[in-house]
């Protein structure tokens, strides 16, 4: 499709993600109530749509607990800043062996779930906007499986559907796209359709130019979409998926640094991001206009 500058932009903050990061930086948040709050002052720093993971508040460690969950969307939707509230439904699907010799069963370390387990927390909380990552792919850190197979994916497609969440689906590589447009095709992943283009993630889809516009190009005319590239290329995908045509990502999940040596907060980096947009003469959208093009539905979580 025909690139043309996105002047109406809007800015999503992946808050803390699923990395083993949580010990690389003292920003990175651990409990709910401090997730909530980094997400709270991204928002207020210019992101019309925080992406939430949740961690062990101990440890730091990646958690899938629906409580954990309950708590970060209730603290953000409690407070006085408004925020279009997007939660990962990725984790459950990781699948880690114990070596080349032992592939004829499962690491004890894998977290392996059923679909509707793993998308429990969206059916409570109700979040306007959750992910699908569209396709498996090796992962580079911890040497693992991330598995979401055709049937899975169609699962877990129709039951955020049925609970009135928009699908962003979260593609790694062009196969992704091509799966996706099939789930549009038939019907699972409803309309306006938004994709999130992931750049940069080992093994997935390199963040060079030429493989980002042969992702840019495979998104179908009428999707909404953005685009985010890991550490030190964050800054610079910022720029180039507004020129591109599209949205942009930031915020710890996919890189720590603010400068060399100088450990970000989200805030600062959607803040930076704002910046960026504005110097390009583009405008950075609200959460208001945000749920407009993408005809969300702000519900409250299921009551208990």
């Amino acid at each position: 499709m025909p690139l043309a500058m996105n002047r109406e932009v809007f800015i999503t903050c992946a808050v803390t993600g699923s990395g083993g990061t949580q010990d690389r930086s003292p920003h990175v948040p651990r409990s709910p109530e401090q997730i909530a709050e980094s997400a709270l002052a991204a928002a207020r720093a210019g992101a019309a749509v925080v992406h939430c993971h949740v961690r062990d508040p101990e440890t730091g460690r990646p958690a899938r607990d629906p409580a954990l969950y309950r708590e970060v969307t209730e603290r953000i939707r409690d407070s006085d800043t408004d925020v279009v509230l997007n939660l990962t439904a990725g984790m459950g699907g990781d699948l880690v062996f114990d070596g080349t010799e032992a592939m004829n069963r499962m690491s004890q370390r894998s977290d392996m779930a059923g679909a509707e387990e793993r998308v429990a927390h969206v059916v409570d909380c109700r979040p306007e906007i959750c992910t699908l990552d569209c396709g498996t792919m090796n992962f580079a850190e911890a040497d693992y499986v991330m598995v979401n197979t055709p049937g899975m994916l169609r699962d877990m497609a129709a039951r955020m559907a049925a609970n009135g969440t928009r699908i962003e689906i979260e593609a790694f590589d062009t196969g992704h796209l091509w799966f996706a447009k099939q789930l549009v095709e038939e019907g699972i992943i409803p309309e306006p359709v938004l994709v999130q283009l992931c750049m940069g993630v080992p093994w997935g889809a390199p963040d060079d130019l030429n493989t980002f516009l042969a992702m840019v190009n495979n998104v179908p005319a009428g999707w909404h979409w953005s685009a985010f590239s890991i550490g030190r290329n964050e800054m610079a995908y910022v720029a180039a998926a507004v020129l591109a045509g599209g949205n942009v990502r930031v915020g710890l999940e996919d890189n720590l640094w603010l400068d060399k040596g100088v450990l970000a907060t989200n805030a600062q980096l959607v803040e930076r991001a704002v910046g960026i947009i504005e110097r390009m003469g583009a405008r950075v959208i609200g959460p208001d206009e945000v749920r407009a093009r993408l005809q969300l539905e702000k519900s409250a979580p299921k009551a208990r």
